[in-house]
């Protein structure tokens, strides 16, 4: 009856959040794989049982393999390049600069702005079209002299297309990145630096055997926020150009095969292996920080 009382108002306190969550995500979640294992075509609900058919059809479908390429590409360009950038501000910002908190606030605004006016932003940015309609970046060449780098962007054939979304997803999230590095840079101990630089370390070897090692959670915590959102990316590829499927991602695949192709049964499949995309990259890292914590 003690322990009762010692956790009782504490599961009081959070059942209504945990009864929101079990209905509202992991009880549709539930239903999601209840309609993506049957054969709903159409407006009217039909939940005859199909089995596995929806999932077994997907690897046989070209548009679908090729939006998996497509988000595999912008998921590689976006995390290593957000990563890059956002340490490379917080390693400037570190270093000690006038007027800090300034930067630190431009750095963190593109955050602030949604991925719909982002992608607005950058298709103006990234326009192609040529000729006096020509502006953004390929403007900007060809005033520098520098035509060489004009390209067709986000509209290229091959890879290039989805890696150039990466640009604007980037620019959006690394400001973001950028506090994680700086909080985890100034949460190393002047003691250990300057305890490595008293034994004759240079300031390279400093950061490479000493800081370092301490930023290793920080690096994984990012890697994980930024690849969880580049899986379920879907309004920054809809608003630079919604009838391209050189930029098109599962997310977006599912949202037209469920609402425009009224397939319900395949894009609750699609979106259900969206969800397992992001449950291989989230779990591991909730497994191996709980496994940290109890090491502690």
């Amino acid at each position: 009856m003690h322990r009762i009382r010692r956790w009782a108002p504490g599961l009081l306190l959070v059942s209504p959040s945990l009864i929101l969550l079990g209905v509202f995500v992991y009880g549709f979640l539930g239903w999601n794989l209840r309609v993506s294992l049957s054969d709903w075509r159409g407006l009217r609900p039909d939940y005859a049982y199909a089995g596995t058919d929806n999932y077994q059809r997907l690897p046989d479908d070209t548009r679908f393999t090729d939006d998996v390429e497509n988000v595999l590409v912008f998921t590689a360009v976006f995390v290593v390049g957000t990563l890059l950038l956002g340490f490379l501000l917080a390693l400037l910002i570190e270093r000690g600069v006038r007027g800090e908190g300034f930067f630190r606030g431009v750095f963190l605004f593109p955050m602030a702005i949604s991925f719909i006016a982002t992608a607005i932003i950058w298709r103006w940015l990234l326009n192609n079209a040529g000729g006096a309609q020509e502006t953004g970046l390929n403007k900007l060449f060809g005033q520098v002299g520098l035509d060489f780098l004009a390209n067709d962007w986000f509209k290229s054939r091959g890879t290039w297309a989805p890696a150039a979304i990466a640009l604007p997803a980037g620019w959006a999230l690394s400001g973001y990145v950028m506090a994680l590095f700086l909080a985890g840079l100034r949460g190393v101990s002047d003691d250990l630096r300057e305890a490595a630089r008293v034994d004759g370390a240079n300031e390279p070897r400093v950061f490479w055997h000493v800081v370092r090692p301490m930023l290793l959670p920080v690096v994984m915590s990012a890697v994980v926020i930024l690849a969880h959102i580049s899986l379920k990316t879907f309004d920054l590829m809809f608003a630079m150009d919604v009838e391209s499927r050189k930029i098109e991602t599962p997310a977006l695949y599912m949202w037209f095969t469920t609402f425009d192709g009224l397939n319900f049964s395949r894009g609750a499949a699609i979106a259900t292996l969206l969800v397992a995309g992001i449950s291989v990259v989230v779990v591991p890292y909730i497994w191996y920080s709980i496994r940290m914590e109890r090491r502690r």
